[in-house]
């Protein structure tokens, strides 16, 4: 049977603390690891395989570059083979230590040249992971002169082509590489804080005339607001090529299991705007309300009259009077000239 989440970090705080109970340091390091119900921007680590050509060490130092400040680049190289179950498990000790869930594997050798593994992780475990294989790059230093984007600065994500709906593969990819490239969550944006866009263009390609992978362009540009000539109230962006630049295949993946993919993919119950009972929203946006109230009797209900009601008041309850008194003496008039008429002398008579 597997442990609880509290046994499972009991157990880790008595590993930590050499069995013993754990000290409040040990207790804070262990509070800042938990799951949060708000997560800030990931954290991606960049480090090279066994093998790795300036080339690829380039590729890595631009990502750097592209994802700081959250980015982090280990110059050594390492001896992991991500497919396989031990370097699975470096990766995850890296990633762990290093506070990242995101990360890039850079290598090169004659089998797969130009080896780029980008992949990320789901409770210190890893997720996902896909290879690609670098085609063709240009890096920061063939756009110089040309305007960068600002540090920390989000970028527009734009992914052209109706393969990234059909092909699983690149549907998959799409979704890590927005977890990738997204930098800090927020609620907002402010038009001035865009400054960069990226491009993402899978294309269908033959080789020997047999269908082969989806080649991927990936272009980024700087962007610049500016008045819109035709006087419009919107900005008008004037783009820039900055780089960096590739062109990439996918050589291997390896997804998560549907149920490992569900549990990453569940939010949090107090994530949930709960429904407001008895309130909606209209087209427009507008709040709207329903009170539920007593049956009010509003004829009982008097409250302060002014004084020209008062009078009003007063000579309609006059006019009923007399109305009243001018209807009782015409039915008795009636009934006089009935009476005379039966016994031919008035009431008065008698």
């Amino acid at each position: 049977m597997a442990p609880t989440p509290h046994q499972a970090k009991t157990a880790k705080a008595k590993l930590i603390s050499g069995g013993k109970q754990p000290k409040a340091r040990i207790a804070r390091y262990l509070k800042t690891t938990e799951s949060q119900l708000v997560e800030g921007a990931r954290g991606s680590l960049l480090l090279k395989g066994i093998r790795c050509s300036d080339a690829m060490a380039t590729i890595l130092k631009d990502m750097r570059s592209a994802l700081a400040p959250h980015a982090k680049l280990l110059t050594k190289n390492n001896i992991i083979v991500p497919f396989d179950d031990a370097g699975q498990q470096s990766l995850e000790f890296l990633t762990t230590k290093n506070d990242a869930s995101l990360f890039a594997l850079a290598s090169h050798n004659k089998k797969r040249p130009n080896n780029l593994v980008i992949g990320r992780t789901f409770d210190r475990r890893v997720l996902d992971m896909v290879e690609l294989g670098i085609l063709q790059y240009r890096s920061l230093n063939d756009f110089k002169g040309l305007p960068k984007k600002r540090l920390g600065s989000k970028p527009l994500l734009q992914f052209v082509g109706d393969l990234w709906s059909s092909d699983i593969n690149l549907k998959r990819l799409q979704n890590l590489l927005i977890d990738f490239y997204r930098g800090d969550p927020v609620d907002s944006l402010v038009l001035n804080g865009l400054d960069h866009v990226m491009v993402f263009t899978a294309a269908e390609t033959t080789l020997g005339g047999q269908e082969a992978q989806p080649l991927v362009h990936q272009r980024t540009y700087y962007m610049k607001l500016k008045k819109d000539p035709n006087g419009g109230k919107s900005p008008v962006p004037y783009l820039t090529p900055s780089g960096p630049d590739m062109d990439f295949r996918i050589r291997r993946t390896q997804f998560a299991s549907p149920d490992l993919w569900k549990l990453a993919m569940k939010q949090p119950t107090t994530n949930k705007a709960r429904k407001k009972k008895n309130q909606t929203t209209n087209l427009f946006g507008e709040t709207i309300g329903r009170l539920h109230l007593e049956r009010q009797d509003i004829d009982k209900r008097s409250g302060k009259k002014s004084k020209a009601l008062r009078l009003a008041e007063k000579l309609e309850k006059a006019e009923e009077g007399a109305a009243i008194e001018s209807e009782l003496g015409r039915e008795q008039e009636e009934m006089n000239s009935e009476f005379q008429q039966a016994y031919g002398f008035a009431p008065g008579d008698m």
